[in-house]
Order: C-alpha cells, then sequence, then structure tokens
C-alpha cells in the first residue's frame, strides 16, 4: 500500500513547482508583448528602408554599392549563431544548435577561412561541448537588445568586408512569423545582394516617382545601404528574443497544465491510500474486540 505521507509530501513539491512555472509563464507573457512591440516597430522600419531603395532604382539611378556586390571567391566567411542565455524554453535552443551545427559543417567544407561566433550562453555552452570554440563569445544580448549593441557588432562586420577580411556573413535564428509560427532561418547579410535583387523586381511595378536629390542619389544611399544591413541585423536579434520568450510561455504553460494533472492524480491516490490505512485500522480494532470476546 502506498503511504499516505509520502504521497502527501510530493504533491506539496509539485504544487511548488507549478507555482513557479505559473509565475515564469506570466513574466515570459509579459516579456513577449514587449519585445514583439520593438520588432514589429524593426519590420516597419527595415520595409521602409528597402522601398527606399528600391524608389532610387525607379528613378533611373544605378544601384552600385560594394556591400551589394557579391565577391567572386569566398575566402573568409563568419557564421554567427543567436541562442539565449537561459533555458526552459521547449526546443529553442536545440534547434538553433543542430541548425548552427549543420551550417558551421558546411561552411567548413565550402571555404577556407572560417570564424565561429555565437551570441547566448546556451550555444557557447552547446557548441564547446561537441568540440567547437567560439572565436567571439556574446552574453550580454538579453530579452531587449538595443540598437547601440548590436550596431558596435555591424559596424565591425561593414568594416572587415569592405577592408576584405570577411567575403560572408551568415546568421542562423530563429525567425518570429506570428505568434503561432516561428522557425528557424538561415540568412546571408552580407553582401547585401537581397536588396538590390529585391529593388530589380520591383522596378517594373507600381507607379513611377520622381524625387529630387540633394545633394545626390549616391551619396543618399551611401548612407542607406549600410544603415540597411545594421537594421537587418537587428531585425534578427529582436526575432530571435521575441521567438524565445513564446518558446518559454508555450513551455511553462505546458509545464503549468502537467502539474496540474499530476496533482490531480496523487490526490486521488493519497485519498485511497489514506482511506485504505483507515479501514485497515478499522479491521485490526474490529479484529481485537472479537478476540477479547
Amino acid at each position: 500500500m502506498a503511504n499516505p505521507r509520502a504521497l502527501d509530501k510530493r504533491r506539496k513539491s509539485i504544487k511548488n513547482i507549478r507555482k513557479i512555472t505559473r509565475t515564469m509563464e506570466l513574466i515570459a507573457t509579459a516579456r513577449f508583448k514587449k519585445a514583439m512591440d520593438r520588432a514589429s516597430a524593426a519590420t516597419s522600419y527595415t520595409q521602409r528602408i528597402t522601398q527606399l531603395v528600391n524608389d532610387l532604382t525607379r528613378t533611373g539611378l544605378q544601384v552600385s554599392h560594394p556591400l551589394l556586390e557579391k565577391r567572386d571567391e569566398v575566402k573568409k566567411a563568419t557564421l554567427l549563431v543567436l541562442t539565449a542565455n537561459r533555458g526552459l524554453c521547449g526546443g529553442f535552443n536545440g534547434n538553433l544548435l543542430r541548425a548552427g551545427l549543420l551550417r558551421w559543417k558546411e561552411i567548413n567544407e565550402e571555404v577556407p577561412e572560417t570564424r565561429l561566433e555565437i551570441a547566448g550562453k546556451r550555444g557557447i555552452a552547446g557548441f564547446k561541448f561537441r568540440g567547437y570554440e567560439a572565436e567571439h563569445a556574446y552574453t550580454h544580448f538579453e530579452d531587449k537588445p538595443s540598437f547601440d549593441e548590436v550596431d558596435v557588432l555591424a559596424t565591425r562586420y561593414l568594416d572587415e568586408y569592405q577592408s576584405g577580411q570577411l567575403d560572408r556573413l551568415d546568421v542562423v535564428y530563429m525567425k518570429f512569423d506570428s505568434i503561432a509560427r516561428q522557425h528557424v532561418a538561415i540568412e546571408t547579410l552580407l553582401p547585401l545582394g537581397s536588396l538590390g535583387a529585391e529593388a530589380k523586381e520591383e522596378e517594373t511595378t507600381g507607379p513611377q516617382i520622381q524625387y529630387e536629390f540633394l545633394p545626390s542619389p549616391e551619396s543618399i544611399l551611401e548612407e542607406v545601404v549600410p544603415t540597411s544591413f545594421k537594421v537587418r541585423l537587428f531585425k534578427c536579434f529582436l526575432d530571435s528574443a521575441v521567438s524565445e520568450q513564446i518558446a518559454r510561455m508555450v513551455a511553462m504553460k505546458s509545464a503549468t497544465e502537467n502539474a496540474g494533472d499530476l496533482i490531480k492524480q496523487l490526490s486521488m491516490q493519497y485519498n485511497r491510500a489514506r482511506q485504505g490505512r483507515i479501514t485497515s485500522e478499522l479491521m485490526d480494532l474490529i479484529g481485537g474486540v472479537e478476540a477479547l470476546k
């Protein structure tokens, strides 16, 4: 027969765990709402910059910039993997690690000189456990990455690309599509060929817009293209932060519900064990009275 005292002790322990998971779920929900607002604002800004390049193209300006031109031969490549500093967020970190490891092996086979950079303690530990040491590791990007922090990283990438120290930059992160859908994305941010491609695709669509530029379209392009790269990299960090909070919110909600179901099962077992013990004691008492007669 099960021990009622042990069952009651276990039930109290699970109740305490349920309180913790419920609190973590509420915290993740609050952080998710703030992170989603910032990601939505960054999305609008990114689309507006892309639209500006498209408008410049429609005016007849030849879109030509070092960041838009692909290198004939890729000799130096960098892989940046964005993970979380904490766990308890379902398969968020695991999915990113698997995709990052696969991409890292592919880059090593294609490019002579490679460099691995990781953001997030979970990613750093995961790659190190598998024998890969990151040349640059970042742990200061939390659920609210600031543009100034990302700008330092983006400026270094731009300087390295323009000086020939970097030919390609790939980023592995969790892309946020909607509350119900997030998926692992691997994007090549340098060179910014996709930006020029989008401009060419939309060149013939929509009304022709006439602009007057001061001082010149080329000078505007010199400012817009680097800014576009910085904003796109910042958007990757924001998407990753939003997806992390969604994954933690879902994981903690599931854990809270499972704890509730387990408490119900333990309560039933406790009541049965307690009833069985009382019945056993009554039978012993009745048996003793019968023996005295």
